[in-house]
C-alpha cells in the first residue's frame, strides 16, 4: 500500500483521468465533442487541456520552453488517442518530478508574467488542476446521462487497487 503523498498524487492523477477516458470511450463522437457551458467546453477539449497543461509543466520542470499545447493545436482526438497520450505524458511528468528534489525552483514565463515555483508546487498545481477539470468532466458526463459516473476519488483508487 502506498504512503508517499507524491507517489499517491501522481498515480491517482493518472488513474482518475483514465477513468474519465474509459467512460468517454462509450460515448458517440457527437457526445464526446458536445459543447457545455463549463470549463474548456467539451469532454475532448477538457481532457486535452488537462494533458496539455501537464505536458507544459513537465517541460518547464525540465528547463524547456513549452511546446504548443494539445488543447491549442487545432487537432481533435478520440478518447483512445487521448488515453495513449495520458500514458506517455503521465510517465514523463512522474520521471521529471523525481529527477530533482521537490524544493528546487523552476521558472515559467507565460503571457508576459513570470512564475517562480518549487517543483513540489508544480506537482500540486498539475494534480489539483487536473482534479478541478475532471470534476467538470464528471458534470458533463452526468448531463449526458452516463450512469454510473466513473470513480475518481483517492479512496476509490485505493480500494480498486486492492482488488486487482
Amino acid at each position: 500500500m502506498q504512503s508517499d503523498p507524491v507517489t499517491i498524487l501522481l498515480a491517482h492523477n493518472q488513474w482518475a483521468s483514465r477513468q474519465i477516458l474509459e467512460a468517454c470511450e462509450k460515448l458517440s463522437a457527437e457526445q464526446f465533442h458536445q459543447k457545455f457551458e463549463m470549463g474548456p467546453g467539451s469532454l475532448q477539449n477538457t481532457v486535452a487541456h488537462i494533458l496539455g497543461a501537464t505536458r507544459a509543466w513537465t517541460q518547464v520542470m525540465a528547463g524547456q520552453t513549452p511546446t504548443t499545447r494539445l488543447d491549442q493545436d487545432g487537432q481533435t482526438r478520440t478518447p483512445r488517442e487521448l488515453s495513449g497520450l495520458l500514458d506517455s505524458i503521465s510517465a514523463d511528468f512522474a520521471a521529471e518530478s523525481a529527477r530533482l528534489p521537490l524544493d528546487h525552483a523552476v521558472t515559467r514565463v507565460r503571457d508576459g508574467k513570470t512564475y517562480v515555483l518549487t517543483r513540489g508546487a508544480v506537482v500540486m498545481q498539475v494534480t489539483t488542476h487536473a482534479m478541478h477539470h475532471r470534476a467538470q468532466c464528471l458534470n458533463m458526463l452526468r448531463h449526458l446521462g452516463v450512469k454510473p459516473l466513473p470513480p475518481s476519488g483517492v479512496i476509490e483508487w485505493t480500494q480498486m487497487a486492492k482488488s486487482v
